[in-house]
């Protein structure tokens, strides 16, 4: 695990790198410590990491400004932040989690397991993807997604009005985040299930979803009877 935490008081900073180091042990690979919104935003932009630890109030800096970069990344955003009435925003961007100040140890580790667990959230708030084009942040609304089709280590995401655009964040990722209104009907695919039409068996025991608009998507044998059941 490679982690940066984000968070311009010093001495909570330093409860929660104690309390990563404590939890992940051998696991972790590297931790940083920013406390400024600029230089994170830059060190993101060089870094491969796995998961970020985000306070909202950087120095009277907004991190909601860092959070629109960070959700379109390929890695997953924790918010660590006393505004617990920015909680419904932070999870509408997109974050895995959202732990309110003051926190303990057991709350901190939930919420970094769930980067490992690959825990799915329980909850519908969010509401967009952020997707990186031509070098500037575009909020991409759910409701205009219909399904994601996973391309190696990114995901194309495909839109009512046809377009598709590409996003950082693997098949697995979004599942995790998406998972109350879509469901992984396929390996390569996750779709939106009020978006599905008809289910249609074929020879040989192949099953498709065909889509309001007609578009068709494989479904996996093994996940045929789970789709079929929640469809219904």
């Amino acid at each position: 695990m490679n982690i940066l935490i984000v968070e311009d008081e010093s001495r909570i900073a330093k409860r929660i790198e104690r309390m990563t180091r404590d939890i992940f042990g051998d696991a972790l690979q590297s931790l940083k410590h920013i406390n400024t919104l600029h230089e994170a935003l830059r060190f993101i932009e060089n870094s491969s990491l796995d998961l970020v630890l985000l306070d909202l109030n950087l120095n009277g800096d907004n991190g909601f400004d860092l959070l629109k970069t960070a959700v379109s990344e390929s890695f997953h955003t924790i918010v660590i932040s006393a505004y617990k009435d920015q909680a419904i925003a932070a999870f509408e961007y997109g974050v895995l989690d959202f732990v309110p100040k003051p926190f303990n140890r057991d709350r901190l580790e939930q919420a970094l397991n769930r980067s490992i667990t690959k825990e799915k959230t329980k909850t519908n708030e969010i509401k967009f993807l952020a997707v990186k084009r031509r070098g500037r942040i575009q909020l991409i609304p759910i409701e205009d997604l219909l399904y994601i089709k996973g391309a190696g280590v990114y995901t194309e995401l495909f839109l009512a009005d046809g377009k598709k655009e590409l996003h950082d964040k693997s098949l697995e990722k979004l599942e995790q985040l998406l998972s109350y209104s879509f469901e992984r009907i396929h390996k390569s695919y996750l779709v939106k299930i009020s978006e599905i039409k008809e289910i249609i068996v074929e020879s040989g025991s192949k099953y498709m979803a065909e889509l309001k608009n007609g578009q068709l998507i494989p479904i996996g044998r093994t996940k045929y009877k789970d789709i079929k059941a929640k469809w219904f």
